[in-house]
């Protein structure tokens, strides 16, 4: 395992993301309004935090809590902030859409996929909550596009990581071998700690997203650069058997 593990942090402003740079995040994923699970940033935040650090961003498609795209016209909404945000610099983000019994929405996934017009992007925790995960990758990879699709946010069940274990290493066994849908790389985030780690990373995983992780005093409190350093440190091999931390 040489391959230095990516890490991704969440940020929602400027001073989140320098500590979070700082504390040794290779990449951050960009929301507002956590209270809603992280919604499409304002153009002029995606901006600030631009101009504040070098890693890699990925900016948050989302314009409400929950997995629906919402009407045309909402979706029609997220294409503008889409290409408002590609026009101030963004070119990766994340976005993911569920029809209401639990497929993948490929209408409102292809239109706004269209709009970042071939920007790498994410498809987020959606797929935990999917009817049939399986039928919704390869729905995905089929779907014309969606070219730009290279990563799968997941905690391998709505519960969270703990109890999505087990179908996160099966799912890495099938990335491995290449098999049909299951070429995007696989984000391990949802619940995460430290103590999940080992495991995961014996078997090959080697990308983790954490928000919640990297801020010990909670959400109304800043990035802490040492916590996200702990992160850091544990996936570079400095970890030898902890307990259990605190979770996204």
């Amino acid at each position: 395992m040489s391959k230095r593990a990516l890490l991704e942090v969440i940020a929602l402003g400027p001073e989140d993301a320098i500590a979070a740079q700082a504390g040794g995040a290779d990449r951050l994923e960009l929301v507002t309004d956590m209270a809603a699970d992280g919604l499409t940033p304002p153009r002029a935040v995606f901006a600030a935090i631009r101009a504040a650090v070098d890693i890699p961003l990925r900016v948050m498609l989302r314009a409400a809590d929950g997995f629906a795209a919402g009407d045309a016209g909402d979706v029609a909404a997220l294409c503008a902030a889409a290409e408002a945000l590609r026009a101030a610099g963004a070119d990766e983000f994340v976005l993911g859409f569920l029809t209401p019994d639990g497929r993948p929405d490929l209408d409102a996934v292809r239109t706004v996929a269209a709009a970042i017009d071939g920007c790498r992007w994410t498809f987020h925790r959606a797929i935990d909550h999917a009817t049939d995960r399986d039928a919704l990758r390869k729905e995905l990879a089929g779907l014309p596009g969606a070219a730009g699709l290279d990563t799968y946010l997941t905690a391998g069940s709505a519960a969270g990581v703990e109890a999505g274990l087990a179908t996160l290493v099966a799912e890495q066994v099938r990335t491995a071998a290449g098999e049909a849908g299951y070429a995007p790389r696989i984000l391990v985030g949802g619940g995460l700690t430290l103590g999940h780690l080992p495991r995961l990373r014996a078997a090959g995983l080697d990308a983790f997203h954490i928000g919640g992780a990297a801020r010990p005093a909670g959400w109304s409190a800043p990035v802490d650069a040492a916590a996200v350093r702990e992160w850091r440190d544990a996936l570079d091999g400095a970890l030898n058997g902890v307990p259990d931390g605190a979770g996204v």
